[in-house]
């Protein structure tokens, strides 16, 4: 039977005409091989940058719904121009929009959630031979406007049509030949995992890992989208995202995550009462944006205490304005900030069953004089907020600590957890 794949590829994949001669070479040889191919392409490399920027020269606070407008032109470019191609040899193909595509998304701009996708039009094309080539990044709201789904928000959207598609593969190609231990710009000796598992994919993206968009995995592990990450310049077999543990050997810790786009808030000399975090945290949530760590101390006087949280950097300054808000309805001391913080994790399924990561995890920061700012950890991983200037030296030590340089796979050997 006849396969349905979905391909996606990102800024770098397309970011010019050469890039996109290539793109469609790829996308022509598994039409060839017999399967119906769904595309979504991200913008050129650097033109959302270049257009968010007209849209703060502008104005500093842009209308949102016209924002939106104008930052999703950037994958009708890319898509526009693959569709030509296409077509200029011999293979019938038709770019949308993320609305003709029948995406639907909430009413938020900037970060809108897929809502719905309504699959008759791409199995319209598809049903006639013709290659859909969809403009990812973006849908159309409740009120018909253009809503766009928030940075590597191609991924997601390719996710979405995979799963709405019941497709049989969803591919993600990128500039990396799939999913490494961690990012080998910063650290030479990091190896390509055949395979890793949901979860820690999952949080590889959420602390930072570029390859796949957090946001994208969780709607691959909500509907069992069969996933892979490939590069757009070379042949090879990519990264599977599986949905179990297929290999007994896999280390305890699989890869180390970063993430540079940390920002640290703190308001002082809180009065300490029941319900205070969900006062300030409500304020935050209530303009959609996303806490991650938080942490309450000891105010420097009795019953008052400092009430610290981490977010997005883009996010940093929104949410200075509401906590310096909050602090004069609380009669809080003061608020401070730091956007120059990074958080490093170590992740891995294997430390459900194995104890002395963390004892590595510390060992290692202390030895090399890291201060550690922020703790904080789950079943299968544990990060660290530090300033972001030692960020590229932790990541080295720690992927050298737990045996992951190629030379030094068998060397962190920690004990198993028994019941």
């Amino acid at each position: 039977m006849k396969k349905l794949i979905v391909q996606k590829f990102g800024g770098t994949s397309v970011a010019d005409l050469d890039r996109l001669q290539q793109v469609m070479k790829t996308v022509i040889k598994a039409r060839k091989a017999g399967n119906d191919v769904v595309v979504v392409l991200s913008a050129m490399a650097g033109e959302t940058d270049r257009l968010i920027k007209l849209a703060t020269m502008a104005a500093k606070q842009p209308n949102l719904r016209e924002y939106d407008a104008l930052i999703s032109t950037g994958e009708v470019v890319s898509t526009t121009l693959l569709s030509i191609l296409l077509n200029a040899n011999h293979h019938p193909a038709k770019s949308l929009t993320g609305s003709q595509a029948g995406i639907c998304t909430d009413a938020w701009h900037k970060k809108a959630h897929i809502e719905d996708v309504n699959t008759a039009a791409l199995h319209k094309e598809l049903a006639a031979g013709v290659i859909p080539v969809v403009a990812g990044f973006q849908g159309i709201n409740p009120l018909g406007d253009i809503a766009t789904l928030g940075r590597g928000g191609s991924d997601t959207t390719a996710v979405a049509l995979a799963a709405a598609l019941k497709a049989d593969e969803c591919q993600i190609f990128t500039d990396v030949d799939g999913v490494y231990t961690t990012d080998p710009r910063v650290v030479p000796a990091a190896r390509r995992l055949d395979n890793i598992t949901l979860e820690e994919m999952l949080e590889m993206a959420s602390l930072g890992a570029k390859v796949l968009q957090n946001r994208a995995v969780r709607f691959a592990g909500r509907y069992k989208v069969p996933l892979r990450v490939l590069s757009s310049y070379k042949e090879g077999p990519g990264t599977l995202i599986t949905y179990e543990e297929i290999n007994m050997e896999k280390p305890v810790v699989t890869s180390i995550a970063f993430n540079r786009s940390e920002a640290k808030l703190t308001i002082h000399g809180l009065i300490d009462k029941p319900g205070i975090a969900s006062e300030i945290l409500g304020a935050i949530a209530d303009e959609n944006i996303d806490v991650d760590m938080i942490l309450l101390t000891p105010g420097s006087e009795k019953d008052l205490i400092n009430f610290t949280f981490t977010v997005h950097r883009d996010d940093y300054q929104r949410s200075m304005d509401i906590l310096q808000e909050s602090a004069k309805q609380l009669k809080a001391h003061k608020v401070t900030g730091d956007n120059k913080i990074a958080k490093v994790s170590v992740i891995g399924v294997g430390m459900r069953t194995h104890a002395g990561v963390g004892k590595t995890l510390f060992s290692t920061l202390g030895q090399e004089q890291i201060p550690v700012q922020l703790v904080t950890t789950s079943e299968i991983k544990m990060s660290v907020v530090l300033d972001e200037k030692y960020l590229e030296l932790a990541a080295r030590s720690l992927h050298t600590a737990y045996g992951l340089d190629s030379e030094l796979q068998e060397e962190f050997d920690p004990m198993p957890v028994t019941a």
